[in-house]
């Protein structure tokens, strides 16, 4: 039996065996193999389940026609399924015209010749249709957007911002002010954290990697100002008691800033029903407000009611996961949550008002980086996945792998592995959905953005997937239909006229870079990670379709990694067990860095001690600028020469992540006697 089940998990997508960091090969427990099988709607806890299992599978693989089959422009179309191949046969085209097709027999199918034109289209066999999603061989570039030029930006914490008025949470006021003082200097693109909408009723989670959804806006970083001006927003503050905590905080207290925040949003709301939505004559804002709404459909309306229901139960009874509500609440079709939903108009309806603010501010701030000259403007930055507790949890649950957690396998900078806590598109779905969770996603990224930053991008080929509860050593690798993925990415970016990056840092699979390089996807060259053994690799070899980095959020700045501030932060917590082999191959390591800046022409100068962090951040900066990348995102901690990383991983709130502000203003913060030859270098790399 256990050899059966092995074929059903190979048949599935899910590998029986991994090679660990140290090259060896592992072989996944039955176990783990049992649970992620059944997460995948496919139960095998006995033989007769795993022949229906088995048999299902095949069927639907081989008999089938799938609601959406995506294609290459020019490439001929190979389906699975039993479609009658005398029957007629015509595709719609998107741009409304059509054209009739002959289907061609091909094992255990067949063909449909290729088509012309990217787009949406509607295959129609018979009494049949599906849709052909056909995309172009490559997603937009950097090259397409700037030919001739080596761009560059910035790397940014939205939040850290800094303005008057901002409530001590930076917006998106505060970034169209930093986009201002940027594009001075010559840059063309911001690039964020992600935005994705977290949790209101629960104001201890902030960390943006782990959203309710991603489909939609964390309404905190929007400023309401975009949509009804100064003078209602100041008399909503006025009416309010909480005047949170101190704009001039180094560090965020969020639960106290977005208590306060949020306190605004309800007297602006109050304000919006009684001098808009409750008129006779529907107002502007109410007619804008009102088509948002209906845009939304029917996503927007059940994240806005989970969200209302998560106040319900979290904020009057403690609750925090859907899954431990009472079983009708669980079931967003249950008549339970109808009549919640009827009885409760207002408070869903609030929550629909906040997301239509956040996308009219996040609009403004991406129009006003495209209207200041930025060729880019605004590149989102879409999660690898979310939290199973979250509104998409909730109200799609079939969507998404429930039983299983996203993870990492053991390797040397994790022994025991890692479990990111959140969950993940489930295959099967992707596929009998018609990849409309996937679609959803991307498109609510590139909404108001030139372009995404794909989280964690081996995920579009395979996850390490984890049962709950167990070891992440546990884990599995299940493969996802990467090609679907990859064009229905270069027709979205196309569409968007919008770049795309995947982060390809940590265990990539072989192959997987090339397919990336091939449809456009820019990977990311990262100094740290850009070396051999015995230098860091000159800027001439740097990957030119990739994105040049001085750092990540996750990973030292310049100068704390030259004054050695990671390793003092990881002492004091515990989490450095070898300190002074740690300091010793620190010292190593920065003057391989420097013999690598001499060698560039970088410098010419002594080794700076660790006490002199700002000329290894100024050849750091030049360093990268020279690179063959295409462009170029510098993190501002770096531009400014900042000591600590926005986030130490294996970290909750023992180090203060995700919380930290910039000293300056963000319409001056760039306009430092430090900052000014790094940005020089930026700017002489952008000509």
């Amino acid at each position: 039996m256990d050899e059966a089940l092995r074929e059903l998990a190979r048949l599935a997508g899910i590998a029986n065996d991994w090679v660990d960091a140290n090259g060896m090969r592992q072989r996944v427990a039955i176990g783990s193999l049992r649970t992620i099988l059944a997460a995948l709607g496919f139960p095998c806890a006995t033989a007769a389940d795993l022949n229906a299992s088995r048999a299902r599978l095949t069927n639907d693989v081989s008999h089938t026609l799938p609601p959406l089959v995506t294609a290459t422009v020019g490439d001929p179309i190979r389906l699975t399924g039993d479609a009658d191949r005398q029957r007629a046969s015509e595709i719609a085209y998107e741009d409304g015209g059509r054209a009739d097709v002959t289907l061609q027999a091909a094992d255990g199918g067949f063909l449909v010749p290729s088509v012309d034109r990217p787009g949406y289209h509607r295959l129609r066999i018979g009494d049949r249709e599906l849709t052909l999603a056909v995309a172009p061989r490559r997603c937009v570039t950097v090259n397409d957007i700037a030919p001739d030029r080596r761009p560059w930006g910035l790397a940014v914490q939205l939040y850290g911002l800094r303005r008057d008025g901002d409530g001590g949470i930076g917006d998106t006021t505060a970034l169209r002010a930093l986009a201002k003082n940027a594009r001075q200097y010559g840059a063309d693109a911001i690039a964020l954290s992600p935005t994705h909408s977290l949790f209101p009723a629960d104001l201890t989670r902030y960390g943006p990697y782990s959203p309710s959804s991603r489909l939609f806006l964390n309404p905190l970083y929007a400023d309401p100002a975009d949509v009804f001006g100064p003078q209602r927003i100041a008399a909503a503050k006025a009416a309010i008691a909480d005047g949170g905590q101190p704009e001039d905080s180094a560090l965020i207290d969020w639960p106290a800033a977005a208590r306060a925040k949020y306190a605004v949003f309800e007297r602006l709301f109050a304000d919006f029903v009684t001098h808009d939505l409750e008129q006779a004559a529907p107002t502007q804002l109410a007619a804008a407000f009102h088509a948002f709404v209906r845009a939304g459909g029917d996503h927007l309306r059940e994240h806005a009611l989970f969200e209302a229901l998560h106040h319900k139960w979290f904020g009057a009874n403690n609750i925090w996961s859907w899954s431990a509500w009472p079983p009708a609440w669980r079931d967003p079709a249950s008549a339970t949550v109808a009549d919640y939903a009827a009885a409760e108009e207002r408070a869903v309806q609030y929550r629909c008002f906040l997301q239509w603010i956040a996308d009219a501010s996040f609009a403004a701030a991406q129009a006003s980086a495209r209207h200041d000259g930025m060729r880019i403007g605004m590149i989102a930055d879409l999660a690898i996945g979310m939290d199973r507790g979250g509104s998409h949890a909730w109200a799609r649950q079939s969507d998404l792998l429930l039983g299983l957690s996203i993870g990492a396998p053991p390797d040397p900078l994790g022994p025991r592995g890692q479990d990111w806590g959140l969950t993940g598109f489930s295959p099967p779905a992707l596929v009998a959905s018609g990849f409309e969770p996937f679609l959803a996603t991307l498109r609510a990224a590139l909404r108001h953005a030139g372009g995404v930053r794909v989280d964690h991008a081996m995920g579009l080929a395979r996850l390490w997937l984890i049962p709950h509860g167990a070891s992440p050593a546990d884990g599995a690798y299940l493969s996802y239909p990467i090609d679907d993925l990859l064009r229905l990415i270069a027709l979205e970016s196309q569409r968007h006229r919008a770049i795309v990056i995947g982060e390809d840092l940590g265990t990539v699979p072989g192959g997987f870079r090339g397919r990336m390089s091939q449809i456009g996807i820019a990977g990311m060259d990262v100094l740290w990670f850009t070396r051999d053994r015995r230098r860091f690799l000159p800027p001439a070899a740097w990957r030119p379709d990739a994105v040049a980095m001085t750092s990540t959020h996750d990973l030292p700045t310049v100068a704390g990694w030259w004054k050695g501030a990671d390793i003092d932060a990881r002492e004091a917590l515990g989490l450095a067990p070898d300190v002074a082999a740690e300091r010793k191959r620190r010292d190593s390591e920065r003057a391989v860095l420097w013999r690598s800046f001499k060698r560039a022409g970088i410098e010419k100068g002594k080794l700076p001690t660790p006490d002199e962090p700002d000329a290894a951040v100024d050849a750091a900066v030049r360093f990268v600028a020279k690179s063959a990348s295409s462009l170029a995102l510098i993190p501002i901690e770096d531009v400014l020469g900042l000591t600590e990383q926005p986030n130490l991983p294996g970290t909750i709130d023992e180090y203060p992540n995700w919380r930290q502000r910039l000293d300056a203003p963000a319409s001056t913060v760039l306009d430092t006697p430090a900052a000014r030859p790094r940005l020089d270098a930026l700017r002489e790399r952008g000509r």
